[in-house]
């Protein structure tokens, strides 16, 4: 070979590797770049103390205050019922009316016995009232013998001392005396007989007044007419249940409370609830009843208030959702509500320590004004936390603030 075309050759060899030697390099390069770390610019926010209230939400039912099934206390056809569904009454309002007129001759059959019993005794007609009399034509009529036997006998007790009079003579006006006497005593028996009569003759009256009055069917407090049982026209024994009756006011709040928060309630406690049916209102009720003892299945406590006034929009048999505090004035750590980042159920922060991002996984506390609380523990006062690109951070991701 040529001497000069060898020498090229060679020099042509040299460039080239000393050109693969550079690419080499410059590829290592770019990817010592590309595998570097990528620092993410995040905004950050402080995690502050505040003073918070521990509650739990509990479940409720709405109940009215009272409820009755209004009947009848005698047998009867029923002859009018002035209430329908869905009617509100008040106290003392006629409900039913049944058919008075048997009750009525009842009514008068009594009295006229009464009266009757009345006139033997030489009193008035009944008016209302009546007194026991001191006296009665028999009875009078028995004294006035009484009397006149007694002066006889006395006169006679004088003479047969004197011999004026036979002693046989006085013996009858003695006996004559004391049958007198007797005569007096068995007409005053026989009055306390006819007023113990009279007084049980009044109270059959009372009785059948009575009976006649239970034929209209009052109100027993203001309400609603929840369901009308039995039409007019029907026949009705006593304690059929014809119209049932619902108190509305003041509702009552009832609730189910765990063991472990039975504590946390007791009477006079306020309690908040809300309800599908008015969405984003809060209601309030002040618990009046709790059970002694504890529900032995469930392990509840069962607790009872009464709505502090009343409102339209709430129903007897609402399911509502009742906000029970356990604690007041507990201190807590709380985060800005945009620091939260929540995807697949799982809320999560990023607290921000030595120029990386911490993940963390918690369950998220009460949200007062715009800050969330966050479990103990998990973070402190003063930590800051990434508030923006939260999307792009991970568990240890460089991050410059």
């Amino acid at each position: 070979m040529n001497p000069l075309l060898k020498y090229s050759f060679l020099l042509s060899l040299l460039f080239v590797a000393a050109c693969g030697k550079q690419a080499a390099k410059t590829a290592e390069a770019k990817s010592a770049v590309n595998t570097a770390p990528e620092v993410i610019a995040v905004k950050t926010a402080v995690a502050v103390e505040r003073t918070a209230e521990r509650s739990i939400a509990v479940t409720g039912t709405l109940l009215p205050d009272e409820t009755v099934t209004v009947s009848a206390e005698v047998v009867g056809r029923i002859a009018n019922i002035r209430a329908d569904f869905g009617q509100a009454v008040r106290k003392g309002d006629i409900l039913i009316e049944l058919d008075r007129t048997e009750y009525d001759l009842q009514v008068e059959r009594s009295r006229g016995a009464l009266n009757q019993a009345l006139a033997r005794l030489s009193l008035p007609a009944y008016s209302g009232k009546i007194a026991p009399p001191d006296s009665t034509p028999g009875v009078r009529t028995a004294l006035a013998q009484l009397e006149d036997a007694k002066f006889k006998y006395e006169s006679a007790a004088k003479l047969v001392k004197s011999g004026d009079i036979a002693a046989d003579r006085f013996n009858e006006l003695e006996k004559a005396y004391n049958a007198r006497q007797a005569a007096v005593d068995a007409s005053r028996d026989e009055l306390r007989t006819q007023w113990m009569s009279v007084t049980a003759m009044e109270a059959d009256l009372k009785i059948a007044e009575k009976r006649r009055n239970d034929t209209i069917i009052r109100a027993p407090f203001d309400g609603v007419v929840g369901e009308k049982l039995i039409s007019a026209g029907q026949f009705v024994k006593d304690n059929i249940g014809i119209i049932r009756l619902v108190k509305v006011h003041p509702m009552r709040l009832r609730l189910e409370v765990p063991e472990a928060a039975t504590n946390a309630v007791r009477i006079g406690t306020q309690l908040s609830f809300t309800t599908d049916a008015a969405l984003g209102v809060e209601f309030q009720a002040i618990v009046r009843e709790l059970n002694p003892s504890l529900d032995a299945r469930n392990r509840t406590l069962t607790a009872e208030g009464r709505l502090s006034k009343p409102d339209v929009r709430l129903r007897p048999g609402m399911f509502v959702q009742v906000k029970l505090v356990t604690e007041k004035g507990a201190k807590a750590v709380m985060v800005p509500r945009n620091a939260l980042y929540s995807i697949a159920g799982l809320t999560k922060i990023f607290k921000i320590e030595n120029g990386a991002a911490r993940l963390i996984t918690f369950t998220p506390g009460p949200d007062v004004d715009g800050l969330v609380e966050v479990p103990a523990g998990l973070i402190q006062s003063g930590d800051r936390v990434a508030t923006s690109e939260l999307g792009a951070l991970t568990n240890g991701a460089k991050v410059r603030q």
